[in-house]
């Protein structure tokens, strides 16, 4: 009995060895070079920013990834927004993407602290127009809070907000999704996803080929993962930083773009809708066939760019 359970879990060990070590080679293969520059912020670190689209007299919208995401989730939208006159800039926080680990914890004073130092080494000139997917919607309230006079307007792509992270329906949530992604970063550090990064489960949004390489590379990459937990950890105190600073000025024109549909989750969309209810110039736009990833992807990048000129006409 014992010699067929020690063959049993040697014959597992040798799969799941051939699994990891084919996972590498076509990992190895699949490494993409990164779009964009390398910035330098300051203190010996940089971060990968992406800047697309020519120079006008239209404001510069600034793309702000959501948990999990970098400068390549913004691959789609990016284009989109290029073929319609506009100029945008997305990048890797620190230690995701290509660019190299901050100081920790990673919460959202350090991750907004970068994001200014970031904005002032690019030389773009504000104000601009912010627009941040799902958890990103606390770093744009914690940095307009802090920066004002920069400032055009804000779109909130499937975004969560400060009031609402803090409620006792959504910390369930954010609880349970804390040790999921602590288990993707473990699965990731031991290169079991490697094998999986030509699978759609690596790109859910539905990229262009280049953001798309960028996407399933960051995928299957540990240190990626394990940063990537560390923000969803932090999540509760990165809400609680956010409220901290002033709401919204109710001049500045805010958008709201969500997925999916509306019957049943009535409650969670108007906390949604919030920041455009309560703006002067507000607008709301929810996407019931799009999922909260495909909304960044090629199907429905349109409406990020229809959010995006509201912005930029009020």
């Amino acid at each position: 009995m014992l010699r067929h359970v020690g063959r049993a879990l040697a014959g597992f060990a040798l799969l799941l060895v051939s699994f990891v070590a084919v996972g590498g080679v076509m990992a190895m293969a699949g490494q993409p070079s990164p779009r964009g520059a390398m910035t330098d912020i300051g203190e010996g670190r940089t971060l990968r920013l992406v800047c697309e689209g020519p120079a006008s007299d239209r404001p510069v919208v600034w793309l702000e990834a959501g948990a999990f995401g970098f400068a390549a989730d913004w691959g789609a939208t990016q284009e989109a927004l290029t073929a319609a006159g506009w100029r945008s800039c997305a990048y890797d926080r620190a230690g995701m993407g290509f660019s190299a680990p901050g100081p920790e914890p990673r919460d959202g004073l350090a991750i907004v602290s970068d994001f200014e130092k970031l904005v002032a080494a690019s030389g773009e000139k504000g104000p601009f127009i912010l627009a941040g997917h799902s958890m990103a919607g606390l770093r744009l309230r914690q940095y307009a809070g802090r920066n004002p006079s920069q400032v055009k307007g804000l779109v909130l792509v499937d975004a969560a907000t400060a009031e609402a992270s803090q409620s006792k329906a959504l910390g369930t949530f954010i609880k349970a999704f804390a040790e999921a992604s602590r288990w993707a970063a473990r699965g990731a550090s031991m290169g079991l996803f490697k094998p999986l990064v030509h699978t759609g489960i690596a790109d859910k949004i539905g990229l262009p080929p280049t953001a798309k390489a960028e996407k399933r590379w960051a995928f299957a990459n540990g240190r990626h993962n394990r940063t990537a937990a560390q923000e969803v950890v932090l999540w509760p105190e990165a809400a609680v930083q956010a409220a901290a600073v002033a709401p919204y000025d109710p001049e500045w024109p805010v958008a709201v773009v969500t997925a999916g549909p509306l019957k049943g989750r009535e409650f969670w969309k108007a906390l949604q809708a919030a920041p455009a209810q309560a703006s002067k110039h507000g607008y709301v736009d929810h996407v019931e066939a799009a999922t909260h990833t495909r909304l960044l992807g090629e199907t429905f990048a349109g409406h990020i760019v229809k959010a995006v000129e509201f912005v930029g006409e009020h």
